[in-house]
């Protein structure tokens, strides 16, 4: 089978494309976000708050989005969600046109965008098994995650030489790449029916952390993402080593944001190529430790070059897991749950990126730049070594199941 045969169907295609889009914008904003609230304050901890913000609606909403997911249209609940960040983000560029923007509307604006994408990424991870046939979801997966690192690669890069012509042009770009986004999701047909219909009772609004909790690898693959990057994550401090440690501007925060996004994509084509076909386990745990290695090496460095470099390969190790969660959660899940199942799925993943951000930020005002990210980078090495012994059928895991236990 071609490792591009899922583009053969045209609804996978359009989810692709839409994927890119809505990346590449919420990336695109990240890099105003960070850079204007860093700006406008000169605070560590204000760049965790942004991450805070974006977190809290997604702990709020977690039972109620992955209902929604498996009762509703999930194609419906995307677009909707994709207009609502369009419009967010046009208020951004119009407040920032008129000189009316504060640091408080910044981050009532990222919270709104965080309730959107609490609704619209379990709607996506459930999307993509109903778009393909069973034995093509490894590789629709992975080409899903090369959507995300491409727009990782486009998006910060292109946000930080727009913004330098004023944030409002960063801003009014994303909101036209949501619209589109939205457009090419609506126009989706799923291959097979895939939402329940049943009321909500008390039992399956908490069903899908029961059946985290009863897999045991499910449960394991996607602990070890929140702890390691909830320690690990250095994103949210980007903006201070561009300007404090490695002393250039926006530009140069756009090259070290694109950096991870480029070994995540070549990491991930490859992948797409060369699916994981035995000891799945053990390479991700391994890349789990190559992660940790390349955040305290980030940390000592002095060049914006070897910064790049380390962030390649930071995030290259990155997707490897990143594959292997996404696909076990998926495949292992019968498709009436995923919604609930992506749903605690995404907070943890939610944790883990905006919660440790604002871990990042809360820890690099108390110790400092440098320590906070190394002590992180430690972090993540110690907990993939502790998660070996704590689930070891996740360590001794070979291929990824195509069917749900």
């Amino acid at each position: 089978m071609s490792a591009r045969a899922v583009f053969g169907e045209p609804s996978y295609a359009r989810f692709w494309l839409a994927r890119v889009c809505s990346t590449m914008s919420f990336q695109m904003v990240a890099v105003a976000v960070g850079w204007q609230v860093y700006a406008l304050t000169h605070s560590t901890f204000a760049l965790g708050m942004v991450g805070l913000v974006q977190f809290l609606p997604m702990l709020l909403l977690m039972l109620l989005v992955g209902h929604v997911a498996d009762r509703f249209n999930r194609r419906t609940i995307i677009a909707i969600c994709q207009v609502v960040e369009s419009l967010t983000v046009a208020s951004l560029a119009l407040a920032t046109f008129f000189h009316r923007l504060h640091p408080a509307g910044i981050f009532c604006a990222v919270a709104l965008i965080g309730a959107a994408r609490a609704f619209e990424s379990p709607s996506t991870q459930a999307l993509v098994p109903t778009l393909v046939e069973p034995e093509m979801v490894p590789q629709a997966i992975a080409w899903s995650s090369s959507a995300n690192q491409t727009s990782s690669i486009i998006g910060p890069a292109l946000g930080g030489l727009l913004y330098a012509l004023g944030a409002q042009i960063p801003y009014a770009l994303c909101a036209v790449l949501f619209l589109t986004a939205s457009s090419l999701s609506i126009s989706i047909r799923p291959r097979r029916a895939a939402v329940a219909k049943n009321a909500p009772t008390a039992t399956s609004i908490f069903s899908g952390i029961h059946y985290i909790r009863e897999h045991k690898n499910i449960l394991g693959a996607i602990s070890l993402d929140l702890f390691v990057v909830l320690l690990g994550g250095a994103t949210a401090l980007l903006p201070a080593y561009a300007h404090d440690i490695l002393h250039t501007g926006p530009w140069g925060l756009g090259l070290l944001r694109l950096s991870p996004a480029i070994g995540a994509l070549s990491t991930s084509v490859f992948l797409a190529h060369n699916p994981i076909r035995r000891r799945a386990g053990g390479k991700m745990f391994t890349a789990v430790v190559i992660f940790g290695l390349a955040t305290v090496a980030f940390a000592y460095s002095r060049s914006i070059w070897l910064s790049m470099a380390l962030l390649v390969v930071l995030g290259s190790a990155d997707v490897v897991s990143v594959v292997v969660r996404s696909s076990l959660v998926q495949l292992e899940t019968p498709d009436e749950m995923r919604g609930r199942v992506s749903a605690v799925n995404s907070l943890f993943i939610g944790t883990s990126n905006q919660l440790g951000e604002f871990e990042s930020g809360v820890t690099a005002s108390w110790f400092g730049l440098i320590p906070a990210t190394v002590i992180g980078g430690v972090g993540s090495i110690v907990i993939a070594l502790l998660w070996t012994r704590l689930f070891p059928g996740l360590r001794k895991l070979q291929t990824l199941s195509s069917r749900p236990s």
